[in-house]
């Protein structure tokens, strides 16, 4: 809702000092949130006068364009000046807006004296286009006396046209409707500064007769109120006064003719959307129905729309002539012979004006605020107000037939404890304080001992509970006021053993050079095709989302990679040449049975057998860890060439985690998408599979844009902490010396190296610090179909010195192990 300050003022005491900013200040901590503040002319320099035109001679050029050179009386303090035109749409004697040299037009237009088409143009002729008031750039702005008043060469326009105001935009919650109008505003506005407010509702009406145009209401509980007012002899080519025009374009809207600019003035005025029907096109009584199942009306903006059973419709004998609340139609709409209006201001249920709204897609500025709930006391005022101007500037008579059909819904009185908002809001409150307040919101309030009644005001169809009272009073005291009271921490007993040690996985992951990123958890069946799954992949049964973010990620994900792996193209894509980058987070599998969680009141608190459903319905969330790893994994640079990341980095990652976590992870072969088939590996702990690591398959390289021999990582975290001794201590170290072993095995070519380790560290005992492959050979003189494994041994003792028969006699059982084991053959 956009409010003109200078419109604000009209109907509140603001002090002469208070600015846009302060205004928008107050309004917010009063619940009427700030959009934006707009300063329409405040880059408008002078001189900006009214002129007079003495005389213009056409002047034709070669370029076939016909020039006016003119000289126009711009006052005694101006005098005469001497401006070329090129408009032709005014003519001497005429009074127009002149801008003159040093001036500056809104946009930063400078006009200065220049020589054009033979003459010193003296300064500009402006249209409302040049004058930020309208959109017409091809003829002049002529001033009418009939609503411009009395008008003097020399005047200043600057006010006479509203050229300089502030405007502020409020974002309106749906549940102050009555902010979508100067009125509320200004109500508003005087709560805020304390200061009287002028209800320009405030009006003495006419009772109602037999004698206005009649109407009849088939659908009460959809229209409970319509009212008209008819005027004759109005003169429809009358214009619309320009302070009419003005605000209503500063708020936002286009003027028009008298006519529809009169009902858009009041709606935006009062808050009450009006109507005007040409009374001569009108046939029979007017009729608030519902509508039949594909009845048709053509609407304003010249659609044909086809009706639904569901929607309200004004109808007369000819059938429908607007839809409710919404939309007018075309057979009755005001025009350039209309001298008969039919007013219509009446009062809609929000609910079915809200549907026809979104039904037929027509959004309009009557439905905004019939479907948020306009003052059922409105119509008769906001009715006669329409016909007061309409008489004032477009000539005719108001006609003594007033119709009132049916009866305005009244609000429901709500009892509170006095001392509510203060025991809600901590605030120190009186019971004096909190009927004042209410008061100044429009309640009608009556106290009985510790309980107080309140009528909320109609204008306010929000408040119908104590707590709304509550939120009433608070505002008005001041958000501010609210005690900031911390709350005493209780005693902490730290982490969590999960959370210790997944703190632990995240320093790994970090010391192993990664960058933890977090993507959304949502996918599409392209993503689990770019990974190359089956289409029996048991990755893709899926829970579907019911209001998803996007149409081409409609499920929870079952695997981190798809965001993973686009995360690492768009970091490749921006020039980076290695992206190790990590995600913890949960994936979702659904339960077997695919249990639909019950839908539960919010009125109270679900039992053990309520809460037991709704548990057996959530997904499995198992946390899952997924790294990729892209480019290189050891730089390049002066020192050499860089190291490519490969499988094995993939696989050291996994080990890296597992490590921290005091498990002994075993590394086996295996064949699984997305990897590559001969390059992925099955990660165990004690048999059971948690996971796959390795190099993805080139063609889910080449569908992420991915380099080539890209790598990933994807495992059960949550199985792999669930598997950590109960309390995890830092590695034990030892002072005293490592005593050094290598030894070499030639063995069949598919025995996995990680199978030899686990043999050696077995029979070697606790002796033994660590084992690491430090060479791979094949060829001769290795048979074909063999390989040579060498192994680096590394003894320690934590209390002494290794003696060499105590290393040696651990370096022979490893030995005798590995040849028992893979019928290998020790290479001395």
């Amino acid at each position: 809702m956009k409010a003109p300050l200078s419109w604000i003022r009209a109907y509140v005491d603001l002090p002469d000092d208070v600015t846009a900013a302060d205004l928008a200040h107050r309004l917010t901590a009063l619940g009427l949130k700030l959009e934006a503040l707009e300063s329409p002319g405040s880059d408008l320099v002078g001189p900006l006068v009214v002129g007079r035109v003495l005389s213009m001679e056409p002047e034709p050029q070669k370029n076939g364009k016909t020039i006016n050179w003119c000289q126009v009386d711009c006052g005694p303090e101006h005098g005469v000046h001497g401006i070329v035109c090129g408009a032709h749409n005014f003519a001497p004697g005429d009074l127009v807006v002149v801008s003159l040299p040093g001036a500056t037009l809104p946009g930063g237009f400078q006009i200065a004296s220049r020589k054009t088409y033979g003459h010193v143009s003296d300064g500009m002729i402006c249209s409302t286009k040049e004058l930020g008031t309208g959109e017409d750039h091809g003829g002049i702005l002529v001033l009418d006396p009939r609503i411009d008043g009395e008008l003097q060469p020399g005047d200043d326009v600057v006010d006479l046209l509203g050229l300089r105001d502030d405007v502020i935009e409020f974002e309106i919650n749906p549940d102050r409707a009555y902010a979508l109008s100067l009125r509320g505003i200004a109500r508003e506005a005087a709560i805020a500064y304390d200061v009287p407010f002028h209800d320009p509702a405030e009006r003495d009406v006419p009772a109602p007769n037999d004698r206005g145009y009649p109407v009849r209401l088939e659908a009460p509980d959809a229209c409970p109120v319509f009212v008209t007012r008819t005027v004759t002899g109005f003169d429809p080519a009358a214009p619309t006064p320009r302070h009419i025009a003005r605000r209503i374009q500063l708020a936002g809207m286009r003027p028009i003719s008298l006519g529809v600019d009169v009902t858009n003035y009041v709606m935006l005025e009062l808050g009450q959307p009006l109507h005007g029907y040409d009374g001569d096109r009108l046939s029979g009584p007017i009729v608030v129905r519902r509508a039949r199942e594909g009845e048709k009306i053509t609407t304003l903006d010249d659609v044909r729309r086809s009706l639904s059973a569901e929607d309200l419709l004004i109808t007369d004998d000819n059938g429908p002539i607007g839809i409710a609340g919404v939309m007018g139609g075309q057979t009755t709409e005001l025009s350039e012979t209309s001298t008969t209006v039919v007013i219509e201001a009446a009062h809609f249920e929000p609910t079915t004006i809200f549907r026809s709204a979104r039904r037929h897609k027509l959004p309009s500025e009557a439905s905004k605020r019939f479907e948020r709930g306009v003052d059922p006391l409105l119509p008769a005022y906001a009715a006669d107000r329409v016909a007061e101007l309409l008489v004032a500037h477009g000539g005719g008579t108001v006609s003594d037939g007033v119709t009132y059909a049916g009866t305005p819904p009244e609000p429901r009185p709500i009892t509170a404890p006095v001392d509510l908002p203060a025991r809600i809001t901590g605030m120190a409150i009186d019971a004096g304080t909190t009927v004042a307040h209410l008061r100044t919101v429009g309640c009608t309030v009556t106290t009985d001992g510790t309980t107080l009644t309140a009528l909320p005001p109609t204008w306010r169809p929000d408040v119908t509970d104590p707590y709304d009272l509550v939120e009433e009073v608070a505002r008005i005291v001041g958000y501010t006021e609210v005690p900031s009271v911390l709350p005493s921490a209780p005693s902490g007993r730290g982490l969590t053993r999960s959370q210790r040690l997944r703190r632990r996985v995240g320093f790994a992951l970090a010391g192993a050079g990664l960058v933890e990123v977090k993507n959304w958890p949502f996918v599409g069946a392209g993503d689990f095709d770019r990974l190359g799954l089956p289409e029996d992949d048991v990755l893709r049964d899926t829970i579907r989302i019911a209001n998803p973010l996007s149409e081409q990620k409609p499920v929870l994900t079952t695997t981190l990679l798809p965001g993973l792996l686009d995360t690492a193209a768009r970091n490749v894509g921006r020039g980076l040449a290695a992206v190790a980058i990590y995600e913890t987070a949960p994936v979702f599998v659904p339960t077997p049975e695919r249990l639909k969680a019950p839908i539960l009141g919010v009125d109270w608190r679900p039992d053990e057998a309520d809460l037991a459903k709704l548990m057996a319905a959530v997904p499995h969330q198992p946390l899952t860890l997924g790294v990729v790893l892209a480019g290189e994994r050891d730089a390049s640079g002066w020192w050499g060439p860089g190291r490519p990341a490969t499988w094995a980095d993939a696989v050291q990652v996994v080990r890296e985690v597992a490590r921290v976590l005091r498990v002994e992870v075993e590394v086996v072969q295996a064949t699984r998408a997305p990897w590559h088939p001969g390059r992925c590996a099955e990660l165990r702990v004690d048999g059971v599979a948690f996971g796959h690591a390795g190099e993805l398959h080139p063609a889910v390289c080449a569908g992420y844009g991915l380099p080539a021999r890209t790598c990933a990582v994807e495992v059960d975290l949550e199985f792999l902490i669930a598997r950590a001794p109960l309390v995890v201590r830092p590695e034990p170290f030892s002072t005293y010396p490592v005593a050094k072993e290598d030894v070499a095995f030639e063995l069949d070519a598919d025995v996995p190296a990680e199978s030899v380790a686990r043999v050696i560290r077995e029979a070697a005992g606790e002796l033994l610090e660590s084992v690491r492959v430090f060479d791979l050979y094949t060829g001769a003189p290795i048979p074909a179909g063999r390989k040579s494994l060498a192994f680096a041994l590394r003894f320690r003792a934590p209390d002494r010195t290794l003696t060499e028969p105590e290393t040696a006699e651990a370096r022979d059982r490893a030995v005798a192990a590995v040849v028992s084991e893979f019928g290998a053959v020790h290479r001395a």
